[in-house]
This record gives structure tokens, C-alpha cells and sequence, in this order.
């Protein structure tokens, strides 16, 4: 892999940055944590040489002086919302989140519910975390949020909401995921904090955009399609031109959302320390960028995988179409379409050749490999085996899993478990290759090259299963699939 980002020197500066922002504030600083603290996948793809963990890491330098509360909105919880990446609802999630944190020694205060109004999901989700010994709080819908400041600054607005005991300088909130409420959480407790005469600053640790890079820098331009769904826009931040009469980036949201900041802190401090939504920000991301056309091109690259998840997505009912409309926009803006991807050039290629269902690989050092559908394997389990040969150099010709070994599985599956497809999926391949692998000395030396396919980008001509997809992801290789679920052969269609 090029690298394109200096990730010592992030975890150095950032951490710094950070200090030095809650020596501005007295007693306490509510730090809103955009993005995912760690697993962040997204910015390690866009910003190669990123840790997934990298955030967490750079508050574990923090930690004596750091408390976490973990925010949750009544609607997600209502609507089982799923985090994409990892495949499990948000109420899950945050268990998940609390769990690693606890592990890593980090103090987790409490989870608080946001945009409650009395959902029956959240109030029985609330006593679930409670059996559990977990703190819980509800944070209320406000009327006309964030535009309506009278009622949001007032004892109707911030202040029905329940106040979050807290002990540290810093307060980190964060989230599963995005709309989740993270920043109300943190301006009402402003609110109360002065109430009982405690002071208390804010501060935003945001990921992307990122505010010193260009707005249409594919960096940037990949965030606006990781958050189609939230149809949020990169924009210049109009407060911190007039301020400074310098460009930086921001999205609508936090430029929304500045003139009720300005008004909390004109109500708290008398005055506001902040000039521009910009200014709320401790993200130095864009220092430690060691390589810009390399992470140029991981990010446009990223744009075409987002493009492929809101097609099948959509097929699948769980995107709209306008989501996957300005994804499409954002690639025309980007100067970008499908054919950038060579592997989904090669896939469809194949299956053009074929009429069947094909996959393919581009694996780390550009080598690109197909496989296609037959009656024993699909056609992500046949390119798996193609791949694993290949970098153990074992001839194409051989095979490593026996016919005779794979009629047994494809039995079971059919006539005791009811299976509908006979064909082995990816982990039912790797399952018998690693059985083989006792006796055969190919599959062995096939099983030692999985750690090679981290990083490599595959494409599907149909959408693959849950069980493929996320074989797929625990090997670390990026998956895009054509939103079809069969491939008709000329006779069927």
C-alpha cells in the first residue's frame, strides 16, 4: 500500500491541540466526537496510512483526565438503524462502544437518549441499560430545534432535559453514528452547567470535511458520499471568511447550528470565544496529509464503492433514490465514473464473456484475477480460491478442494438445512480449506496468503450474501456489487 498520511505525527499534534483547547475553558470542556473514535474505516481508506483506532489511541494519552458519555437517538433505536460497517444496530453498538472503552481503561459516565418523546422502544431499551448498572438519561425533542434560540436557551428548551453528572476536565461525547444528537447533548449541558455555576467550554473534534483542504478535494467530496443519506452539503464557512477573510470547510449542519452556539455562549459568558463554526474545531487531520495525490486517489476511489452501496442499498429498500442520485453527482463532479474501478471493469467483462455471474480482484500489487459462477462455487468463492492460488503460486488447474469433498457440504445445506443454493460461500470454502490444510500442503500454504488480501478491492456482477459480504470485510478487502441479484442465461431471459 502508498501511505498518505503520517499517522505518528497525527497522534502527537492532535493530542496537543487538544490540551491546549482545554487550558482555554476553566473548569470542564464537552468535547463533541464526530465520526467513529476508533474503527473508523471510512478515513483509513480515504487517508491511507490512517489507523482505524488512531482517534482512540490519541485519547488514550488524555485518559486520566477524560470521562465518555455515549449518545443514542430515540429514533434509531426505534428504527433498529444498522451501522453499515460493522452490521449491527445502533442500540448494540453502543454496548459495543462501551465495552471497548471500559477495556481500554477509559471512564464511560452514562448513555444518554436523544429526540425522546416518549418512544416505547427507547423507555424499554433505557431499563435494559439500567438492569445492566449503566446510567441513563433522556435529552427531550425541542420545538423548532436549532433555529428557535428563545426556547432552546430556556428552562422549556436545555432545561427539561436531564442533566449528566460529570467529574473530568473533558468530556467526550460520541456516538454510533451520525444524527444521533451529540451536539444538543453538549449545548445543553452548557446550559446546565452554568445554571449551577460550573463553566464549561464546547469543542468539536470532526473528522471530515476536513476545514483546511480544498472544498472539492476528493477527500472532502468522499465525506458529502459517506453522508448522502444525511444529505449533508460541504460549504464554506461564510462566519469564518467574514471573520478572518480566509476560505475553510465545514457542512451545513455546524454552519446552522453557529448562530445558536453564539447565543448559548453570549447567555453563559457574555460573550463567545468563537468566531466562525471553523473555529469550534480541534481537527488537525489535515497537517499530518504526507501524500495528497495518493490520498486524492483513495478518496475517489472510495466515491465509486459509496456509488455501488446505495445502488444495492436502494434495490434492497434501504436507501433512497435521491441518495443515490447525488452520489452519481458528486462522482460527475469528481470528473470519475464505474470504469475507474478496475475491478468492475474486469468483472463485467467476464461476465459478458460468459453470461454468468463473475467477480474480480485487483490485489495489492495491481495483478488483477476473475472467477465466475459454476455448480459448485460462486463466483466470489471461485475467485477467492483463484486469488489464494495465486499468490501461493499453485497452478490455476489445481484443485484444492476435492468434488467428492464438496458433495457432502452442498448435501447438507440443500436436504437437512434447506438451503436453497447448493453453491459453497466464502466461508464454507475457507472452512474446508483449512480442514484440507491438515493433509494437503497446497491448502496450507493457501491458508498462509489470506493475510495478503488485506487491502484488495473485489467487484461482483450480483449482490453477493450477507455470509459472503462479511468474509469479505474480515479480510480487509473492499467489496463493491452490481445491484442484481441473478444473472439470467440467455434461454431464462
Amino acid at each position: 500500500m502508498n501511505y498518505g498520511f503520517d499517522n505518528e505525527k497525527y497522534l502527537k499534534i492532535q493530542s496537543e491541540h487538544i490540551k491546549e483547547r482545554i487550558a482555554t475553558f476553566g473548569d470542564k470542556l464537552y468535547m463533541e466526537f464526530g465520526g467513529k473514535l476508533f474503527d473508523d474505516f471510512h478515513a483509513s481508506r480515504v487517508l491511507p496510512g490512517f489507523q482505524p483506532d488512531s482517534k482512540l489511541q490519541m485519547l488514550m494519552q488524555l485518559k486520566d483526565d477524560v470521562e465518555i458519555i455515549i449518545v443514542i437517538s430515540a429514533v434509531d433505536i426505534q428504527k433498529n438503524k444498522v451501522r453499515q460497517d460493522l452490521g449491527i444496530t445502533y442500540d448494540m453498538d453502543v454496548l459495543r462502544l462501551r465495552d471497548e472503552f471500559l477495556a481500554r481503561d477509559l471512564s464511560v459516565n452514562s448513555v444518554v437518549i436523544t429526540h425522546f418523546n416518549g418512544q416505547a422502544s427507547a423507555e424499554a431499551y433505557r431499563k435494559r441499560l439500567e438492569n445492566m448498572g449503566i446510567k441513563v438519561y433522556y435529552h427531550h425533542t425541542i420545538e423548532g430545534y436549532p433555529n428557535n434560540v428563545a426556547l432552546i436557551d430556556s428552562d422549556e428548551g436545555f432545561g427539561k432535559n436531564d442533566y449528566v453528572e460529570t467529574s473530568k476536565k473533558l468530556v467526550v461525547v460520541t456516538a454510533p453514528g451520525p444524527g444521533s444528537g451529540k451536539m444538543a447533548v453538549c449545548l445543553s449541558q452548557l446550559y446546565q452547567e452554568n445554571k449551577r455555576g460550573i463553566k464549561a467550554g464546547y469543542a468539536k473534534f470532526e473528522t471530515f470535511p476536513v476545514w483546511n483542504m480544498p472544498l472539492n478535494h476528493p477527500v472532502n467530496v468522499a465525506y458529502e458520499a459517506a453522508t448522502a443519506d444525511l444529505e449533508d452539503v460541504n460549504m464554506i464557512d461564510p462566519f469564518h471568511l467574514e471573520a478572518y477573510g480566509t476560505m475553510a470547510v465545514n457542512y451545513n449542519r455546524d454552519i446552522e447550528i453557529f448562530p445558536v452556539m453564539n447565543a448559548l455562549f453570549d447567555d453563559i459568558y457574555g460573550d463567545t470565544p468563537y468566531k466562525s463554526p471553523t473555529d469550534m474545531g480541534v481537527n488537525m487531520i489535515g497537517y499530518c496529509i504526507s501524500d495528497d495525490e495518493v490520498c486524492a486517489q483513495a478518496s475517489l476511489q472510495e466515491i465509486i464503492r459509496r456509488y455501488y452501496t446505495s445502488l444495492c442499498n436502494f434495490a434492497n429498500g434501504k436507501a433512497t433514490e435521491a441518495e443515490v442520485n447525488k452520489i452519481a453527482l458528486l462522482m460527475k463532479k469528481a470528473k470519475i465514473t464505474t470504469a475507474d474501478r478496475k475491478c468492475t471493469v474486469a468483472a463485467k467483462e467476464r461476465t459478458d464473456k460468459s453470461g454468468l455471474a463473475a467477480a474480480a480482484i485487483e490485489l495489492a500489487d495491481g495483478t488483477i484475477l476473475t472467477g465466475e459462477t459454476s455448480p459448485l462455487l460462486g463466483p466470489s468463492s471461485a475467485l477467492l480460491l483463484n486469488a489464494l492460488k495465486h499468490l501461493a503460486g499453485i497452478a490455476h488447474n489445481v484443485k484444492l478442494i476435492p468434488k467428492n469433498m464438496i458433495a457432502p457440504i452442498q448435501k447438507m445445506k440443500v436436504n437437512y438445512l434447506h438451503g436453497k443454493n447448493p453453491r459453497l460461500h466464502t466461508d464454507e470454502v475457507l472452512v474446508a480449506i483449512s480442514m484440507m490444510s491438515l493433509i494437503d500442503e497446497n491448502c496450507k500454504l493457501a491458508m498462509d496468503q489470506l493475510p495478503k488480501l488485506a487491502g484488495s478491492q473485489v467487484h461482483s456482477t450480483v449482490m453477493l450474501s450477507e455470509v459472503d459480504q462479511k468474509t469479505f470485510k474480515k479480510l480487509g478487502i473492499g467489496l463493491t456489487c452490481d445491484p442484481i441479484r441473478k444473472i439470467k442465461k440467455p434461454e431464462e431471459a
